[in-house]
């Protein structure tokens, strides 16, 4: 995988060791749907069904990160960092009994970084 679309925060990868400890293995997917709006949700690997049209951000921790299909063609000329701050979600995502709630901060892709994804585009989900 080239050019990564997705980086963390410290206050998110201490979560994610957290989690990691706890249940084993994760994965993200970054929500577009109603629960959380669009907030990143964290399973337990092989919990979420990655689809076809889902996208390969990259990893965090060793926790690879998708995105919907048709949530990427809305943000693919943006790198997402995850965070974690105190609350609580409204979703199924592991960090939610831990007081804390994930959620994506966005910026807009430099002109290197866009032609880093052209030149190597993301891969896409199981059977894609």
């Amino acid at each position: 995988m080239g050019f990564q679309q997705v980086t963390a925060t410290p206050a998110a990868i201490a979560l994610i060791r957290r989690l990691l400890a706890v249940h084993g293995p994760l994965m993200f997917h970054q929500s577009g749907g109603c629960c959380d709006g669009s907030a990143p949700m964290c399973y337990p690997r092989g919990e979420f069904r990655v689809g076809s049209r889902d996208v390969l951000l990259g990893t965090i921790e060793g926790c690879e990160v998708y995105i919907g299909g048709d949530q990427y063609e809305r943000w693919k000329h943006t790198t997402l960092t995850i965070d974690a701050v105190p609350g609580r979600g409204a979703g199924f995502s592991l960090e939610a009994p831990e007081g804390m709630r994930f959620l994506t901060r966005s910026a807009l892709c430099s002109i290197d970084e866009l032609a880093a994804l052209a030149k190597d585009p993301p891969r896409r989900g199981p059977g894609a």
